[in-house]
C-alpha cells in the first residue's frame, strides 16, 4: 500500500487549560480518497483539522502528509500540501477583490505574471466563478462566497482538501452545485460534517469521532445504518432519509 497523504498515528492532544480533546487518534487517508469526518458537537474534530496544516501542534503521537512531517520547519510546504476551507467564507476572504483573495496565496509562494494569472483562472474555472473575478467578495451571496474560499484553496495546488462543514447554511441549489465541484475535484477531501446525507452523497468512507477517539471507521452507507452505533454517539439521521432506501452513489 501507498503511503498515506494523511498519517495520523497515536495523535493525542490536550489544551492549556487542561482539557482533553484527543486520546491516541489514528486515521490514515489515501491519495484521491473523500472521507467524511462525523461525530457529535465537542467530539475534538475541529482539533483533529487543527493538526493536519500545523495550527496545534501534537502533544503526544504525530502526523504526516505524503511522508512529510508536520512539524514547525515544515509548516510552509505542510500548508501548501493541506488546505482547510472554514465553515465561514468571510474567515477566509478579505482582499477587494475575487481575484486579489485567490492569487494571494500563490503569489506568496513567489509565482508571478501569466503563471500567477494562469493559477487563479484556473481555481476559479474549477469551481464556476470566472465571471466574477474582479468582483468585491461581499458582493457574492454566501453559497457564492464559499466557492471562491474553494478556489483560495485550490490555487495552491494541494493534495489535501478539508472540508469545514461546506453544506452548512447554502440553499438546495448551492449545495447541489457545491457537490458537483466536490466530485470533479482532483484531490483528496477530508470533509467535517454534520449533514449526513451530504456525507452519504460524496464520501464513501467515514470515520466517527467521539469524545477524542475514533469509534468507527468504514463505509458510510455501514455507518449510518448501524442504529446502535449512531445513537451511542449522538448522530441522527434527517426525518425521510432512510440510507437502506437509497442506492450508494
Amino acid at each position: 500500500m501507498s503511503t498515506p497523504v494523511l498519517d495520523v498515528k497515536g495523535l493525542a492532544f490536550a489544551y492549556p487549560d487542561g482539557h482533553q480533546a484527543l486520546f491516541g487518534v489514528d486515521l490514515h487517508v489515501h491519495r484521491g480518497e473523500r472521507v467524511a469526518l462525523l461525530g457529535p458537537n465537542g467530539a475534538g474534530k475541529t482539533t483533529l483539522v487543527l493538526h493536519l496544516n500545523g495550527i496545534l501542534t501534537a502533544g503526544a503521537g504525530s502526523v504526516a502528509v505524503s511522508g512529510l512531517p508536520v512539524t514547525r520547519d515544515n509548516l510552509m510546504e505542510i500548508r501548501r500540501r493541506v488546505g482547510v476551507v472554514f465553515q465561514d467564507p468571510d474567515d477566509q476572504l478579505f482582499m477587494p477583490t475575487v481575484r486579489a483573495d485567490v492569487e494571494f496565496g500563490p503569489a506568496n509562494l513567489g509565482l508571478r505574471g501569466q503563471a500567477l494569472e494562469r493559477r487563479v483562472l484556473d481555481a476559479l474555472d474549477r469551481v464556476g466563478m470566472v465571471d466574477f473575478i474582479d468582483r468585491p467578495p461581499h458582493h457574492l451571496s454566501f453559497g457564492q462566497r464559499r466557492r471562491v474560499a474553494v478556489a483560495t484553496v485550490l490555487a495552491m495546488e494541494p493534495e489535501v482538501l478539508v472540508l469545514d462543514e461546506p453544506s452548512s447554511n447554502l440553499d438546495p441549489a448551492s449545495r447541489r452545485e457545491l457537490a458537483d465541484i466536490i466530485r470533479t475535484l482532483d484531490v483528496t477531501v477530508l470533509m467535517v460534517t454534520h449533514d449526513l446525507p451530504y456525507a452519504y452523497e460524496l464520501c464513501p468512507r467515514s470515520v466517527v469521532l467521539s469524545d477524542g477517539v475514533i469509534v468507527a471507521d468504514d463505509a458510510t452507507r455501514e455507518v449510518l445504518t448501524d442504529d446502535a452505533l449512531m445513537a451511542a454517539h449522538r448522530l441522527e439521521l434527517p426525518f425521510g432519509f432512510d440510507p437502506r432506501t437509497i442506492p450508494a452513489p
